[in-house]
């Protein structure tokens, strides 16, 4: 072994120029560590069922079975019209111990034939295709396990437990494998950065067995053994973040916003036409003695659909307003920004009328700013906001400019956070003189162990409890390719609706024609065999001319202009339209109670979640909701499962866990958001809730004596390789 050989070691030292520059280029990987914590993503086991069947088409995958037969045959290569010179095509099928098989040829290359001799193992690295309606993998890079030959050692191969590492087609699995076992072989023992009396006390192993083991195991226990390790170690690199931020948060200056019984707030209160929820009272009062403290709340507030969030959102900001402050609420788009604008103007009637001749005495005023504002309009709302004559203010991502001053920002509000960057919540955080208080809100459930971990830096408060007055939503799925009567019910049963004098939303997963826009135009999917998802300039005129003849229907999508999705909107909520066909813009915040029924188009496009959020815009009135999720998902596919339980339940803390089920871990943690790689590759939040519950105690417990760290030094540098400094940013929802 090198002694100078180190996890921060360049490749190119220990592999050479060429092997280096193809991990670097191809998988992103650079140093000793990055390749070390390139763990395998499953393994083989020589007997053990890889399901061929289960395989999708265009996608790369890594096979690992056993040469069935083989075959050859000479053809003419034609040129035009023009006969051309012979070829030669091999092709030998692949099976796995499940009854699955797969094909893979050969073009003009003879020789494969004595190679792929029936009953040897190996190894095949392709794009998965399908010819004559049967899986191929055509000129797929191979490894035979049982062989001298290959392109690379197969001595990586050897043993019973094989990895397949995440690949790509110029690095194949075992080319990967290859790169571990020199880098293995060279590199000193790792020293370790988890604290001696952790590591007893919760048993762990050494990280470099674990490191070790985790490329080449010797048995599933020491597999066992080594995954749990370097779970842990992902996780307590989280909690530790988590926590010292939190701790560091509790030292930061705010001024405080105490309760008046004089104010606003108490004028609202007393005028309310009905009762709050017990759900809607505890967590005002969570929220108004965080804001009595001289350090800023850092609150995550999650609720159902339509459980009273924004309502708990305004009382905040009244009582900063009574307090002397201003309150901003952040919202993702224009259309919920209005929506959010008129419906604090209702609620406050007279008291957000300030300087108006029928203001309430302690009236404020209610500003809304947004992208769209025409030079003078915005030129007064500024003026407003400077000026602190605006109290509450409601805006999107407009809010964030520069030349957008406030007089006192004492509190920020940030609706559907999942939909906004660091980036944007800084800064407008950064335009207090002091640190305001800051309210999240999702109405996304969250699982326990999500909240634990993505937010735990944050004090979370849940509404479960919906306000008096709100309908059941019924769900069903309309499987179209099976019943296909059941969707011309369908549309009878929405027209019985409007009959009613309710009206309806259909959504669509796509905008159309060729344009993008803000992530709500799916791209259409062709390569499985499936047809563009329905778009909703597609839908619209197709139901005006057949099945909803006669009614009145409206488009919304994201790349209408500002002024004409609030139009649109306007027209809906005062029932000037029977239909709004519409895109997911209505996800989140859409309020019209008359809607009673929604219809969701090829609904297998969307996730569990979004589903649950769509469906959340019926059924908000006296009258029950109903939401028909149609599809032409075969039943017991995937998708088709996945609709079936959420027509199953209303409980979106159930569905919840079962997005996180099907979902990537990195998705969650927000590695998609970052765009960096993560090396947080083996944690589930699914299944290591009491792991990272464990990390969260000792975290807890190692902060609480030593906040930064001083006394161990090497687990203040692990933690920031395992959690970048842009992830920690991420991990901060204040």
């Amino acid at each position: 072994m090198l002694a100078d050989i180190d996890l921060t070691t360049p490749l190119a030292k220990v592999l050479g120029g060429n092997g280096a520059k193809l991990l670097a280029e191809h998988l992103d990987l650079h140093t000793v560590g990055d390749l070390v914590y390139h763990f395998p993503r499953r393994y083989e086991e020589r007997g053990e069922h890889t399901d061929i069947r289960a395989l999708e088409i265009d996608t790369d995958v890594t096979v690992f079975g056993q040469v069935k037969r083989v075959n050859s045959r000479q053809f003419e290569q034609k040129r035009g019209n023009t006969r051309g010179k012979r070829g030669s095509l091999v092709e030998a099928v692949i099976g796995d111990d499940g009854g699955g098989e797969i094909s893979v040829t050969f073009f003009n290359q003879p020789w494969r034939e004595s190679q792929l001799r029936p009953g040897r193992w190996g190894l095949f690295s392709g794009k998965v295709g399908r010819f004559n309606n049967k899986l191929q993998l055509n000129q797929p890079d191979y490894v035979l396990l049982d062989a001298g030959e290959g392109e690379e050692a197969v001595e990586e191969f050897a043993g019973a437990i094989i990895p397949v590492y995440p690949a790509t087609a110029r690095v194949p699995t075992w080319r990967i494998a290859a790169a571990v076992r020199t880098v293995l072989d060279v590199l000193p023992p790792t020293p370790d950065h988890v604290p001696a009396a952790t590591r007893a006390s919760r048993k762990l192993s050494s990280l470099d067995k674990a490191l070790r083991e985790i490329h080449r195991p010797e048995s599933q226990q020491s597999l066992a053994i080594a995954r749990r390790r370097l779970k842990w170690d992902e996780a307590f690199a989280l909690q530790l973040t988590l926590v010292q931020r939190k701790k560091r948060a509790e030292d930061w200056p705010a001024v405080p916003r105490p309760r008046r019984t004089d104010g606003l707030l108490a004028t609202f209160d007393a005028g309310l036409p009905y009762e709050l929820t017990r759900g809607q009272r505890d967590v005002g009062e969570e929220i108004a003695a965080d804001m009595e403290r001289a350090h800023p709340m850092h609150r995550l507030l999650q609720g159902e659909v339509g459980s009273g969030k924004t309502l708990c959102a305004l009382r905040a900001m009244l009582q900063v307003v009574d307090a002397g402050g201003q309150a901003a609420m952040l919202a993702p788009t224009e259309v919920l920004a209005a929506q959010h604008h008129r419906n604090v103007t209702d609620l406050l009637g007279t008291m957000a009328r300030a300087g108006e001749l029928d203001a309430a005495p302690e009236a404020t005023r209610v500003a809304l700013l947004t992208g769209s504002l025409g030079a003078a309009a915005r030129r007064k709302v500024l003026e407003e906001i400077r000026g602190g004559t605006a109290g509450v203010i409601v805006g999107t991502h407009a809010l964030l400019y520069e030349g957008v001053d406030f007089a006192d920002l004492g509190l920020v509000v940030v609706d559907e956070q999942h939909r906004f960057g660091v980036e944007q919540r800084d800064a407008l955080r950064t335009k207090a003189d002091q640190p305001p208080h800051v309210l999240v809100m999702t109405a996304t459930p969250i699982p326990r162990t999500v909240a634990m971990t993505v937010f735990g830096d944050l004090e979370t408060s849940v509404l479960s409890q919906l306000p008096r007055g709100r309908s059941p939503i019924a769900s069903h799925v309309v499987p179209v390719t099976e019943k296909p009567a059941f969707l011309d019910r369908a549309w009878r049963r929405l027209r019985e609706e409007v009959a009613k004098g309710h009206q309806a939303y259909i959504v669509c997963p796509r905008i159309g024609d060729t344009g993008k826009a803000d992530g709500e135009d799916m791209a259409p999917v062709n390569d499985d065999g499936r047809r563009p998802p329905v778009a909703v300039l597609d839908v619209a005129p197709q139901l005006e001319e057949g099945p909803l003849h006669g009614l009145r229907i409206g488009v919304l999508h994201g790349r209408l202009p500002a002024d004409e999705k609030d139009a649109v909107m306007r027209t809906f909520a005062a029932g000037q339209l029977d239909v709004l066909v519409a895109t997911t813009v209505i996800e989140v915040g859409v309020d019209v109670p008359n809607s009673t029924m929604m219809m969701i188009l090829d609904a297998d496009r969307f996730g569990v979640s979004q589903l649950h959020q769509l469906r959340g815009r019926v059924g908000r009135g006296s009258a029950p909701g109903l939401c028909l999720l149609v599809t032409e998902s075969g039943e017991g596919t995937p998708a088709r499962a996945r609709l079936d339980a959420v027509a199953s339940t209303t409980d979106g803390f159930k569905l919840a866990e079962l997005d996180l089920e099907q979902r990537r871990e990195g998705d969650v943690l927000g590695a998609s958001q970052s765009g960096h790689r993560s090396h947080l590759r083996l944690l589930s939040l699914q299944r290591d809730e009491e792991l990272i519950r464990e990390a969260r105690a000792e975290a807890t417990e190692l902060i609480a004596e030593d906040r930064e760290l001083e006394r161990h030094p090497a687990l203040a540098a692990t933690i920031a390789r395992l959690v970048d400094e842009e992830r920690a940013e991420y991990l901060e929802k204040g």
